[in-house]
């Protein structure tokens, strides 16, 4: 039998770093919430790239919802190209990164602090440039990730944001789903691999990949490992956006993956679903789904607004397998290297 790929045995590490995460860094979790109570900031800012910006986006999606306080991505270039001057008195700013390394990242980092902002690193490299400059360090604590398709450090990501955002609103609901993420997430990456549905990606150049609300964050970041892993053309929309132009490209077996949860967006999901299907989509559906042998189900929190966190589990294993199966490693992507340094 092969060796199991790099990015499979670091996304079946998932739950355990998401356990380790929680318990360790709970200390943290309530700084930032002492700081975020103090400060009482009008904005959340965050910069990050690739996949961190994936599990940031994940983060201003359950903060916005939860909290009702806008949360801003700002572009690196803003400080690191173009000089801009932020002015974020009173501020709260996340940087998410793996690495810590990337120049554009640390030198926004510096530009939001110098703007007035209290910065914190979230960060899986703690003696890392970003990480010795920040207010405050969250440590994902997800060891060494030797895949170049980040993995266990996304899913780090998106979880050390949920449990900021539940320290934030008390929302026991979301503690509660954040104390069962670990067990979700065992059962899904250790889940077989459905061969017949990774057959069907096996041989295809493009396709969308769609979700709402944190489930569109997911889909951007699938939609991403689609491109690194699998060299497959894959662009994410919102299930609302597809709508507005992208639906023309979609006729007889267009493949779209989506990702479907029980949340307040799941009957709108649905029926936009059963739209693309209805225009000849070949729907292929993670969490919830309408045709059972098209759908990856995987275990509930009990949260619709975390489980995509879980789909993105199952996701990681099932592309990963679409890889291998396209004759690919996953953990060499062409072109790509694990740290990507930016300006």
């Amino acid at each position: 039998m092969a060796t199991p790929s790099f990015m499979r045995q670091e996304t079946i590490e998932a739950s355990s770093v998401v356990a380790r995460l929680l318990n360790e860094e709970a200390a943290t979790f309530a700084e930032i919430k002492r700081i975020y109570q103090q400060r009482a900031p009008r904005v959340i800012t965050t910069a990050a790239r690739g996949s961190s910006d994936h599990a940031a986006s994940f983060f201003k999606y359950l903060f916005e919802i939860s909290v009702g306080l806008p949360v801003a991505s700002i572009g690196p270039s803003i400080t690191s190209v173009y000089n801009g001057r932020l002015q974020l008195q009173d501020g709260l700013h996340f940087t998410v990164s793996q690495s810590g390394a990337s120049p554009d990242i640390i030198a926004l980092q510096k530009a939001a602090k110098q703007g007035g902002a209290i910065t914190v690193a979230v960060v899986n490299v703690i003696d890392s440039p970003l990480a010795r400059e920040a207010d405050i360090v969250l440590n994902l604590r997800a060891g060494n990730e030797r895949s170049v398709a980040a993995t266990k450090t996304c899913i780090a990501g998106a979880t050390a944001l949920a449990a900021v955002t539940a320290a934030i609103t008390k929302d026991q609901a979301l503690q509660q789903a954040l104390t069962r993420l670990p067990e979700a997430l065992e059962v899904a990456t250790n889940a077989p691999v459905n061969s017949t549905l990774a057959s069907s990606l096996s041989d295809i150049n493009g396709m969308y990949v769609v979700g709402r609300g944190p489930g569109f964050a997911v889909a951007l970041e699938a939609a991403l490992k689609a491109k690194e892993t699998c060299g497959i053309h894959a662009e994410a929309f919102s299930l609302a956006e597809v709508m507005h132009g992208p639906i023309r490209l979609v006729h007889g077996n267009f493949p779209v993956l989506a990702f479907l949860n029980q949340d307040e967006a799941y009957d709108a999901s649905r029926q936009a679903v059963d739209r693309l299907i209805g225009l000849g989509a070949d729907v292929l559906a993670i969490g919830e789904g309408m045709v059972a042998e098209k759908t990856i189900r995987t275990a509930s929190t009990g949260n619709g607004l975390i489980d995509p966190i879980v789909g993105l589990g199952a996701y990681y294993r099932f592309i990963e397998h679409v890889a291998q199966a396209r004759g690919l490693n996953p953990d060499t992507p062409m072109n790509l290297s694990k740290v990507t340094e930016t300006v």
